[in-house]
């Protein structure tokens, strides 16, 4: 059953058109976005969803997209439990998250296991801004890495790194509190593979990044570019 067939009695036919296409789930959690036009209707539409997907346990809607130092959001309970915290599991990781303490997209996890994917034996590498920890620990539980390294800023974020790096038994993920710019010079060593997830701001970084790589150190940089900018972005950051 769908839906649309489930609510197809109680919604107009108009109303069932504007039902969003696509949804978010993290851990037990479904985040919708609802249109104006169904406002009124958003908790029928909740309760709908909980009886139609068993392993979700709380609905929630955006209420304020990520903003701010820390990219963090609101949203808004709809139905289910009253909780904005769930355990979401990704590549044989399990992570504990709150919705609105740090930032986290399960749209990223193929990503993370295709990095992964690249790792060789004995490597060292540091995640800059990594949050919860989902790319250090998908690297520790799916590579031959020998250690990682992470820096996070978001002091609710670094808590969580924390839990989960004992919520999943690793002992080869090394998580610091702090400002990459103040953190990254202050640590020892340098990085074989150094991984930079933050789109918008990345290649403002590289100048603390390059002192910590060595001969064929690989660094993945990531940024939201329209594709005719893209050779250019490559010279900006070569240079």
């Amino acid at each position: 059953i769908t839906l649309e067939n489930f609510l197809a009695l109680k919604l107009t036919p108009k109303q069932l058109s504007l039902l969003p296409k696509s949804q978010e789930i993290i851990g037990s959690i479904l985040i919708l976005e609802i249109p104006p036009e169904l406002e009124k209707k958003e908790k029928l539409i909740a309760e709908a969803y909980l009886k139609l997907l068993p392993r979700i346990e709380t609905v929630v809607k955006k209420a304020k997209i990520h903003s701010g130092e820390y990219r963090t959001r609101t949203v808004k309970i709809l139905a289910g439990k009253r909780t904005k915290e769930t355990i979401h599991h990704e590549s044989g990781v399990k992570l504990k998250l709150h919705l609105e303490k740090a930032y986290f997209s399960p749209k990223s996890a193929n990503e993370r296991l295709r990095v992964a994917k690249q790792v060789k034996t004995g490597e060292e590498v540091l995640v800059m801004f990594s949050g919860i920890a989902p790319f250090p620990l998908v690297l520790a539980k799916n590579s031959p890495v020998s250690r990682v390294y992470g820096i996070e800023m978001n002091p609710l974020a670094h808590r969580y790194a924390v839990d989960n790096i004992e919520l999943n038994k690793v002992d080869n993920v090394i998580i610091h509190r702090g400002d990459v710019r103040s953190v990254l010079p202050k640590l020892q060593g340098k990085f074989d593979r150094i991984i930079m997830p933050l789109p918008k701001t990345s290649e403002e970084f590289l100048d603390v990044v390059l002192p910590k790589t060595k001969k064929g150190s690989i660094i993945h940089l990531y940024s939201f570019l329209n594709e005719k900018d893209i050779s250019l972005a490559g010279r900006k950051i070569k240079s």
